[in-house]
């Protein structure tokens, strides 16, 4: 693997390519703003990451069929509820049939399915991969020491995309088990706006240890259902990337959640923010996903009550409270 395409040039898919190129890779972005396109190959600049200088040899399009043209691998970080209409337009001029290394994290509204549900849809030829674990884009971008998992059932395409695009300072930890590397990804979204609503709330960090522990609990026995294997999610993957993502600001779905907290209207936080919020729109799909497969998952519950239905916090934080007591696992 020489050549990627990295699909999604926002902050987390500008960061891996820098990675890549550090690797001694070729790479090339594809936007979807023509106006991220032109600041990356004009001023080695992109908005979403801003503070960074990119490598020059990293360039960008609009174009989808350059883009892929010719590459060794894709990697795919275009917002997971986007991600089916952006990996179909990858097939428009014929199969694509090149490893892909999906980044996205969240699971599709509607029909409930993984990431990779979906792209063994839209790109049926293509041997895929699934990257996660405790990251910002900021830090990875600023080569600040980092790990992740990268997991495929074919353990060679893991190794393979391991040896090209592993780092000192980003190091990739392979796995077998796609499953669990996607299940947690997804729910630890969801999992953050609720620390970061308690912690908007004032309710202290014995709260948001107890929120992450049983928050934890939930992403197991939802992984366990769909399929992962237990121990992945005692990973870096699992309860590595829920640690980050519900203690620092940096996050989004934690910072939205402070903001819930603090009284602030949904619509008015999403409104000034240009990224997306992976969180609030996966937390629908979790919930589905887990009624149908008769999991219990109440603080994703709540989540979804408050940021998709309206419902009151406090009322949903007491209802958690009011829980029965149970066994711990």
């Amino acid at each position: 693997m020489e050549r990627f395409a990295v699909i999604g040039a926002g902050a987390w898919g500008t960061a891996l390519a820098m990675v890549a190129r550090r690797a001694g890779r070729s790479v090339i972005l594809q936007a979807h703003e023509a106006d991220v396109a032109d600041e990356i190959n004009s001023n080695h600049q992109n908005p979403y990451l801003p503070g960074v200088t990119l490598d020059p040899a990293i360039e960008a399009t609009t174009d989808m069929t350059t883009a892929i043209q010719g590459v060794d691998a894709a990697i795919l970080v275009a917002p997971s509820q986007f991600l089916r209409p952006v990996t179909a337009s990858m097939s428009v001029s014929g199969p694509f049939k090149a490893p892909v290394l999906i980044c996205a994290k969240g699971i599709e509204n509607g029909t409930c399915k993984l990431m990779t549900e979906v792209v063994a849809e839209t790109l049926p030829a293509a041997p895929q991969a699934v990257l996660s674990g405790p990251t910002f884009a900021i830090e990875v971008a600023k080569e600040i020491p980092s790990a992740v998992t990268l997991a495929a059932e074919d353990g060679e395409l893991a190794e393979q995309f391991i040896q090209a695009f592993g780092t000192p300072r980003f190091r990739p930890y392979r796995s077998e088990d796609p499953i669990g590397a996607e299940v947690g990804g997804a729910v630890k979204n969801v999992l953050a706006i609720a620390c970061g609503i308690v912690q908007g709330r004032g309710m202290g960090d014995n709260t948001r240890a107890a929120l992450i522990t049983r928050g934890l609990a939930e992403i197991v026995r939802l992984g366990l259902a769909k399929g992962a294997q237990a121990e992945t999610l005692m990973g870096l993957c699992g309860i590595g990337d829920l640690t980050l993502t519900c203690n620092a600001l940096q996050s989004r779905n934690f910072s939205l959640g402070v903001a819930l907290g603090q009284g602030r209207p949904l619509a008015e936080i999403l409104g000034e923010r240009k990224a997306v919020t992976e969180g609030v729109f996966s937390a629908r799909a979790v919930i589905e996903l887990a009624g149908r497969l008769g999991v219990d998952m109440p603080i994703c519950t709540a989540v979804n009550a408050i940021v998709n239905h309206g419902r009151d916090i406090d009322r949903m934080i007491e209802s958690l409270l009011a829980r029965p007591f149970t066994k711990e696992l």
